[in-house]
């Protein structure tokens, strides 16, 4: 399921508002400005600190790649790279700049038209590999920044909490504002050690995750390339091939070309 990170996000918020409630405490309890202010302002301030602007701009495009993944066919790459190799054998090599342009997956195009172009296999799975070794180094950007972000919102949430208790202790002398102002002084640890746990840190995983299986996907791209050039049967790519391909999707007729969107775009 796709959306799956975010309805867990939605689920554990949810849980913990039931809980709350069952405790009897009113949700105005936990709308607490400036607590907001210390924990997501300054977990974003020591972020941007931490990296760079157009790095920190990619935040809300791999966001949106962790909420609605691309889809990674590895039964219709199969499928196409088989189909290539058909053709392959039967008209040759260059028969294949026909299918290059109808790719719509960058990286395919890319080891195809080196292919086509003669280049030395060796060269080619140093070129492609290298690419997946780029990709994967931009990818890990993206994710440490919000396994970052999640070390910082508690340590901003405990900031929050002791600039709070500061404004209690100089109120020592009107016990009857105690009570709430101490309350209110740990919605900011709540804040930062729920964003941290709650979403931060699920995100980055998922993006690692993500990450990982686009990495096998072009993996398994560099492999079928590299068969088809070495003139193998279609039947043999198969096989070779078909190792990365998820059990559910051996029989499932995918489509044959691209991807989705690449994480790669937003990294």
């Amino acid at each position: 399921m796709k959306a799956i990170t975010a309805i867990g996000i939605v689920a554990t918020i949810v849980a913990m508002v039931l809980a709350s409630q069952m405790e009897g405490t009113p949700l105005p309890a936990f709308f607490v400005i400036p607590a907001y202010i210390v924990v997501f302002a300054g977990t974003a301030g020591a972020t941007v600190a931490g990296t760079t602007m157009d790095r920190f701009k990619t935040i809300p495009a791999l966001y949106k790649i962790a909420f609605s993944p691309p889809d990674l066919h590895f039964g219709g790459r199969v499928k196409m790279l088989v189909s290539f190799a058909e053709r392959a054998r039967r008209e040759g090599l260059l028969a294949l700049e026909d299918e290059i342009d109808e790719l719509d997956d960058e990286f395919a195009k890319k080891g195809l038209q080196l292919v086509v172009d003669g280049t030395d296999p060796d060269l080619v799975r140093e070129i492609l590999d290298n690419e997946i070794d780029g990709m994967m180094t931009r990818h890990h950007h993206g994710q440490q920044m919000f396994e970052k972000a999640a070390g910082y919102a508690p340590t901003m949430g405990i900031l929050g909490t002791v600039m709070s208790l500061v404004h209690v202790l100089q109120n020592l002398s009107n016990p009857s504002i105690l009570g709430p102002a101490i309350s209110g002084a740990f919605i900011a640890t709540l804040m930062g050690v729920g964003s941290a746990n709650v979403v931060y840190y699920p995100v980055a995983t998922k993006l690692k995750e993500i990450s990982g299986e686009e990495a096998e996907l072009r993996t398994l791209t560099v492999e079928g390339i590299l068969a088809i050039q070495a003139g193998d049967n279609p039947r043999v790519v198969e096989d070779k091939l078909i190792a990365f391909v998820p059990p559910d999707e051996r029989n499932e007729d995918e489509p044959s070309s691209g991807s989705g969107p690449k994480l790669a775009e937003a990294a």
